[in-house]
């Protein structure tokens, strides 16, 4: 029994060193094949017409981040005052950033936090802006069902997020080579 304790002790005391640089980069592949091009994709439904765009939200920005209001207002984006155009454009410049940062791992522990709050106001804006209370959206902890948008899925993703939040962006990331640049930097 004390060798099957000493070899067990021995395979995953490797797999834990292992893991140490292994689990962020994995968890941020797994946000990259899942999520980089879903917020990308969102980002782009965001921006108005040619280059200008950048600036200048679409309709479609403001129906996803203040539907109530634009609905209220009779679709007239004209009527929304700056505090709302700037709400918008942080939402559609955080969609781009935030999973570039995350990717490139260049500041991941502030980018997933960044993530982590915005799935929390998606979420929020889903429930309460766009309605999204039935059972199947909005699903339940525990209720053995695993396929809700809301509860179960956007909790696989925060999950993905807060690993990052914790251990960083792993060994294959800008973040390790800025690290290692400025421990070289003579003060």
């Amino acid at each position: 029994m004390h060798t099957l304790v000493t070899i067990h002790n021995a395979i995953f005391g490797l797999v834990e060193k292992a893991g140490s640089w292994l689990l962020p980069l994995a968890a941020r592949f797994v946000f990259a094949a899942t999520l980089l091009l879903y917020y990308w994709n969102s980002g782009l439904t965001k921006l108005g017409d040619g280059l200008f765009g950048l600036f200048s939200p679409s309709i479609g920005a403001y129906s996803q981040i203040f539907p109530k209001q634009l609905e209220a207002v009779g679709y007239d984006v004209s009527e929304f005052g700056v505090f709302h155009q700037l709400v918008v454009l942080a939402g559609t410049y955080a969609e781009f950033i935030l999973p570039l940062l995350i990717l490139l791992g260049l500041f991941t522990r502030l980018a997933s936090l960044g993530m982590i709050g915005f799935i929390v106001v998606q979420s929020l804006t889903d429930v309460i802006g766009h309605g999204a209370t039935d059972a199947k959206t909005l699903g339940a902890l525990f209720d053995r069902f695993p396929d809700s948008l809301i509860m179960d899925q956007r909790l696989f993703w925060v999950f993905v997020l807060a690993v990052l939040v914790v251990k960083g962006a792993g060994a294959l990331s800008l973040d390790k080579i800025l690290k290692r640049r400025l421990e070289t930097v003579p003060m």
